[in-house]
């Protein structure tokens, strides 16, 4: 019998049900939670112990949940929603320019573009700690995996307040200097003679990808890789020409645009955060600043003129 005020299941248990929940295996809830996987196994059997009841399905594809795990995990998301929705009423009612701001952007913006505007943000308000989080996927801001987002598409949570910065051009770069610029200068690029840099594996929600892949013979491509940062250097060093945005290639010195932006290709940049924390004073000005130091270069990313660029 179990004494009085003790309990099978406890709070700090639901981060657990939730992670595996979501990533179907030990090593990637271990990451989650920033613990090893054998910590994971051991307090998944001692909450199976406690609860005398399973939770997951153990097979080779994974960790599935079973019938009570389905319900501890709902409630453990329900609760999860909540604490975060609390979060981000209390954050959204400081209006002091002191904490921490989340930001999360690609590895191209966060290349390119943002470290001069937050060195400038951080100069003016050295109180406000910054955290850049660089990657490709799109970050829940709900659930405060980040505070503001820089995004190649509108929001379309309701929950999301968000501002157009730029229209994002995309044109074909080649090695400054070499013999095809100087074949194709002020002439259209014939791609079809071309040594062609493309993409390793699943580039999700790179629009060059899937234009190379339907575009250029894989006979023509003589380099592949999933990063266009990787994509530049490739081109600078002359390895063939590549698919890539006018922010990130025409500063570069050593690279050339080959021909105008493909029409069909262009996107947009969005600078998006909750509407709970569009008040919070550090994330408006953090809006303000980086947002209007983004949309000042707005021909750099539309592709314009490059007169006096370099």
């Amino acid at each position: 019998m179990r004494a009085k005020g003790v309990h099978a299941l406890n709070s700090q248990d639901l981060p657990l049900v939730l992670a595996l929940a979501r990533t179907r295996t030990l090593a990637r809830a271990a990451e989650h939670l920033d613990v090893d996987a054998s910590t994971i196994f051991r307090r998944l059997n001692d909450l199976e112990r406690r609860l005398r009841v399973r939770l997951f399905d153990r097979s080779t594809h994974g960790y599935a949940l079973t019938a009570a795990g389905q319900r501890a995990a709902a409630t453990a998301e329900r609760i999860e929603t909540e604490l975060h929705a609390l979060d981000r009423e209390i954050a959204g009612r400081d209006q002091q320019l002191m904490g921490s701001v989340r930001i999360t952007a690609s590895e191209t913006l966060s290349y390119a573009v943002l470290p001069p505007l937050l060195a400038k943000f951080h100069a003016v308000h050295p109180g406000i700690q910054l955290t850049l989080a660089i990657d490709n996927r799109v970050l829940d801001l709900t659930r405060r995996e980040a505070d503001v987002a820089l995004r190649t598409r509108r929001p379309s949570e309701g929950s999301l307040f968000g501002r157009r910065l730029a229209r994002i051009a995309w044109a074909f770069y080649g090695a400054k200097g070499s013999r095809l610029l100087q074949r194709n200068e002020g002439a259209p690029l014939e791609l079809t003679r071309q040594a062609v840099i493309g993409w390793e594996g699943h580039a999700a929600r790179i629009v060059a990808s899937d234009w190379i892949e339907a575009h250029v013979a894989a006979t023509q491509i003589v380099y592949r890789s999933n990063s266009l940062i990787n994509h530049l250097m490739a081109v600078r060093e002359g390895l063939g020409i590549a698919l890539l945005p006018c922010y990130l290639a025409d500063p570069v010195a050593e690279v050339r645009r080959l021909a105008p932006p493909l029409p069909e290709l262009e996107g947009e940049l969005w600078i998006v955060t909750h509407k709970d924390l569009r008040e919070t004073a550090r994330i408006r000005t953090f809006l303000n600043v980086v947002g209007d130091g983004i949309a000042a270069q707005r021909g750099l990313f539309e592709g314009g003129p490059l007169m006096g660029r370099r």
